[in-house]
């Protein structure tokens, strides 16, 4: 008898019973007391979900630092009939995490693609202003945005808009957190460890986008990602052939420094950051 026929049987189980739970509707999670005067944080979503899925690290920092987090929504997603549904389901989800959150403009901003930078430069040039304005008001200590292989066309677009809106803040300098959904990073150099309970509080915040995961009920599959970060970021994180992290939940993101003018490194090679440290303790130069 093949003695992992039980266990891939209980996985089975255990995502079929999944998808029997409720989405959305659950009371806010416990949120710190955050001073007037933390430092900001700003979450970059480029679509409704994303703040969820992608802002464990962000949420870590909230939780554990008391660092002010703000979800700046870059699109309501590019169904036009759907913004209001999606505008609802992202306030939710924001209020359960204890997330502020800020649009970008009153429906989002749209086409946000490398489409757009290359070809309707007076479009793009508006939207860098937008962003750049938001970067100004809040000069943030750390962003977060997407890599720029992500393949999602508006995730991309997001990665450049960040990059270029940087560059129209004069003065400015923060940390950049580059995440991953849709494309795996070339060259990640940090692992974050995710304890039980922030794993299931981002399933649940990411199930109150109801009308997004009853089409494809990703939020359940999400521990099995994350595990599956484990595995790539031992390698791509720590290096080949160096020992595995005792982690069992864990995601990748890149951690570089914007000077005022360019992208540095922070440190050579990558790191491993456990649920038992401060995650604020990346962030210090």
């Amino acid at each position: 008898m093949n003695p992992y026929s039980k266990l891939v049987s209980d996985f089975a189980r255990l995502v079929a019973e999944g998808k029997t739970l409720p989405l959305g509707g659950f009371p806010p999670a416990s949120r710190p007391a955050i001073a007037a005067d933390a430092p900001k944080v700003l979450f970059f979503a480029p679509h409704p979900d994303d703040e969820t899925i992608l802002g464990g690290l962000a949420l870590r920092l909230m939780r554990e630092a008391k660092w002010n987090v703000i979800d700046i929504a870059i699109t309501l997603g590019s169904i036009k009939a759907r913004k209001p549904g999606r505008l609802q389901e992202l306030q939710n989800a924001c209020q359960f995490l204890g997330f502020h959150l800020e649009l970008s403009a009153p429906e989002g901003l749209d086409d946000v693609k490398p489409a757009t930078r290359g070809h309707n430069p007076a479009a793009w040039s508006q939207m860098v202003g937008i962003v750049a304005a938001i970067l100004e008001k809040h000069r943030p200590q750390v962003i977060f945005f997407p890599h720029e292989l992500d393949w999602n066309s508006t995730h991309i677009g997001v990665h450049f808009l960040i990059l270029d809106a940087l560059k129209a803040a004069p003065g400015l300098q923060c940390f950049l957190v580059e995440t991953e959904f849709w494309g795996q990073m070339q060259s990640p150099n940090l692992l974050v460890e995710y304890n039980a309970e922030t794993v299931a509080d981002l399933m649940a915040a990411t199930s109150f986008h109801v009308g997004e995961v009853q089409r494809n009920p990703y939020h359940i599959l999400f521990p099995a990602w994350l595990m599956d970060n484990v595995r790539l970021g031992a390698e791509l994180v720590g290096g080949q052939g160096g020992a595995a992290p005792s982690f069992l939940f864990a995601q990748q993101f890149r951690l570089r420094r914007w000077t005022g003018s360019q992208v540095e490194n922070c440190y050579a090679g990558g790191r491993f950051l456990k649920a038992t440290e401060n995650p604020s303790d990346l962030f210090k130069l």
